[in-house]
């Protein structure tokens, strides 16, 4: 009688495991993760996190296009891209940190400048000239938009919209601060604004990129494999 065969085993699930793992990591623990783990996730968040903020702050006190403007700050969120790929995390959560990360860097510029004018800005009197926008127009956000004229009639580059509102009207007096050394563009002054108030701004990004950064961190964890088969040594060389 012929012998009956057996049917091969499928391919997909080891198929969909290895989907899983290469898009959220392979997470190859049971229970908590290593402490370990948490420390480095909390440790390469916390850096890039310091960096990007850092850089924008440096880049608007000194006076660094590239570093005022977020460069540097981009530049430090793709080192932390890149870091995450070597320890091989998940490519979605690769991705998520990273627009985080751009986020963070795109909004640092803004807060680092209004540390500098909280630091070394100086209030004036300016007049406004023109007022546009409001909640129908645009662009603006919705804001109120201010052209203002200093003391000696000379017009600002740039529109104020701290302090503008839908009250306001050309010949109104609007307070402005300046940067003492002239490196940061001039804006309206907010009636009680704390120094470091920009930089609360950043707060909620900061949280989510640190975040993103531990989970990844986290689920990156393989188990090291042997000749012999899988061991219990920790560490990401699965799959080499």
């Amino acid at each position: 009688m012929p012998r009956s065969r057996r049917p091969l085993p499928s391919p997909e699930p080891h198929l969909m495991a290895h989907l899983r793992s290469t898009v959220w990591g392979p997470a190859e623990f049971v229970g908590l993760p290593p402490w370990w783990l948490l420390v480095e996730g909390l440790v390469a968040g916390g850096v890039a996190v310091t960096a990007i903020v850092a850089t924008a702050v440096a880049g608007a006190w000194y006076g660094v296009p590239g570093l005022a403007d977020g460069e540097g700050g981009l530049v430090c969120a793709a080192a932390l891209a890149l870091y995450l790929c070597v320890v091989r995390a998940g490519r979605a959560l690769v991705g998520i940190v990273a627009v985080l990360g751009v986020c963070l860097a795109l909004q640092a510029p803004s807060a680092a400048a209004g540390l500098v004018l909280a630091e070394r800005g100086r209030v004036e009197s300016v007049v406004v000239t023109s007022v546009e926008g409001g909640p129908g127009a645009v662009s603006g956000r919705g804001r109120y938009l201010c052209s203002v004229a200093d003391r000696d009639g000379e017009p600002l580059k740039v529109r104020i919209w701290r302090g503008c509102g839908k009250a306001t009207r050309p010949g109104d007096p609007l307070a402005v601060v300046y940067d003492s050394k002239g490196r940061v563009p001039p804006r309206g002054v907010e009636a009680g604004a704390s120094p470091l108030g920009p930089l609360h701004a950043l707060g909620g990004w900061a949280a989510a990129l640190l975040a993103g950064c531990v989970v990844a961190v986290v689920r990156s964890y393989r188990l090291s494999h042997t000749a012999s088969g899988p061991s219990t040594v920790p560490g990401r060389t699965a799959g080499l």
